[in-house]
């Protein structure tokens, strides 16, 4: 299976929010029930839950002694299409209340944990409110949508002592992993480019679109929440808020977290010191975004210099796969994507090192469920495989590429202060804009 196939493949598992789940029934659900002690049940609630929110949602529904009580979206027609889903999977939806808005949700002293799957905008307040309620938080990537968001997010974790993953499951997920253990080894020799890469041909903005009245059971105001109020628009809403900086970043932080976050990962977390990003909607004009379709950015680092390269609508990147990451030695080059890793040889190094392709055996976004779950009981928040402080370093990194798109300058980073060096460019972009009343919670 190519790799395209291949994440199509996993994508459908993803979307369906795990197909294993349909297999159980009433009575296989009640069997795994007991086997954990009442005093060990984790009753979550899910925020945003028509997208990964909901795939996250089933997957931790498969670690036992975990109840769903409670889903909260602003669409009623995505609320009333999960609970007909839950039935499907032969899951009592009588104890399962529903809400359009998520401050009911968190109200409740009987959740213990909930996920946030909203659109990004709403990570931040969503989050650092679940947290001050006293609650755990599962939080999609990337973790915020502005670098002052998630400078707030790490605080709150700390003030309020919560376990908070962030939804990088690829932390998770065992070939990745092994893929980081060989480059600590040094076999690759010294590194001096790793390549980040993502051709998404699955993934276009939508048409242009006229304005419009919200469809009937959106509460459209509460879907806005802190971002600029705008007449409602199909093509920015649901799936498609991806491709405009009011809500996201577009592909640099939807896929970027993840893939750059292994990138800096295998070379120990290192924070950069200059970034600069060229780029367009050059693909496709015509279609409504903001983001850009293509983007090459260049990060200067110590000892190394990490490209990325990204291009919607179109698959092939380098190495003939859609997306992946390049570690690039003066002995060999480590590719790792989602479909494995290999070590590839360099013929010019006198030391020889290759690895065959070492292919996935896991299933990382159920592993990265069960990380949460076990130490929501633990409290052992060490052992959590991306907290929140993870999941913001590496949202930090990726919105700086965009500030370095946006600004048309050539960027700093003073990580002795955790700010740009242009107090300028701090004020327009690394702080969070809110609107309509809303502010950034002062943790």
């Amino acid at each position: 299976m190519n790799s395209r196939r291949r994440f199509l493949a996993n994508s459908s598992m993803l979307a369906m929010g795990g197909l294993a789940l349909q297999s159980f029934n009433k009575q296989n659900f009640s069997m795994l029930k007991k086997t954990v002690s009442a005093a060990d049940q984790i009753n979550i609630g899910a925020i945003g839950i028509n997208g990964m929110g909901w795939a996250d949602t089933t997957s931790m529904l498969k670690n036992a002694g975990v109840n769903l009580v409670a889903l909260c979206d602003v669409d009623k027609n995505v609320l009333d299409k999960r609970m007909g889903d839950l039935q499907k999977m032969n899951i009592d939806t009588s104890k399962i209340k529903t809400y359009g808005d998520y401050r009911q949700l968190l109200d409740r002293k009987d959740i213990d944990a909930v996920i946030c799957g909203t659109p990004d905008h709403w990570h931040a307040l969503i989050m650092i409110q679940a947290a001050e309620s006293g609650k755990d938080v599962y939080v999609e990537k990337p973790v915020g949508n502005s670098i002052e968001e998630c400078r707030a997010m790490v605080a709150a974790q700390k003030r309020y002592n919560k376990a908070v993953q962030a939804g990088q499951w690829q932390r998770s997920q065992q070939h990745f992993r092994d893929a980081v253990d060989f480059i600590k080894t040094g076999q690759l020799g010294n590194i001096r480019t790793v390549k980040v890469w993502c051709y998404q041909g699955w993934m276009k903005p939508d048409i242009k679109r006229p304005d419009s009245a919200p469809p009937e059971g959106v509460d459209y105001k509460m879907w806005l929440g802190p971002a600029e109020t705008k007449p409602f628009n199909a093509s920015r809403f649901h799936f498609n808020f991806r491709w405009f900086w009011d809500y996201a970043g577009g592909l640099m932080t939807d896929w970027g977290v993840h893939l750059m976050d292994y990138a800096v990962f295998g070379m120990g977390m290192p924070e950069p010191k200059t970034i600069s990003a060229l780029g367009g909607q050059f693909a496709y004009p015509e279609l409504s975004q903001e983001t850009p379709d293509t983007l090459g950015a260049l990060y200067e680092f110590e000892k190394f210099n990490l490209i990325w390269d990204h291009a919607m609508g179109i698959d092939n990147g380098l190495f003939g796969r859609d997306h992946g990451i390049a570690f690039i030695g003066n002995n060999a080059t480590l590719e790792l994507d989602r479909g494995g890793w290999e070590v590839i040889e360099e013929k010019r190094s006198d030391k020889k090192v290759s690895v065959e392709r070492k292919k996935p055996t896991d299933n990382g976004l159920d592993k990265h469920t069960e990380n949460f779950i076990n130490v929501v009981r633990s409290r052992k928040f060490d052992d959590l495989n991306c907290p929140i402080q993870t999941g913001a370093h590496i949202a930090t990194v990726c919105q700086l590429g965009n500030i370095a798109y946006r600004s048309k300058q050539k960027v700093t980073w003073d990580a002795a202060n955790k700010k740009l060096t242009d107090d300028k460019l701090n004020a327009q972009y690394f702080t969070a804009h809110y609107h309509n009343g809303y502010k950034v919670p002062k943790v």
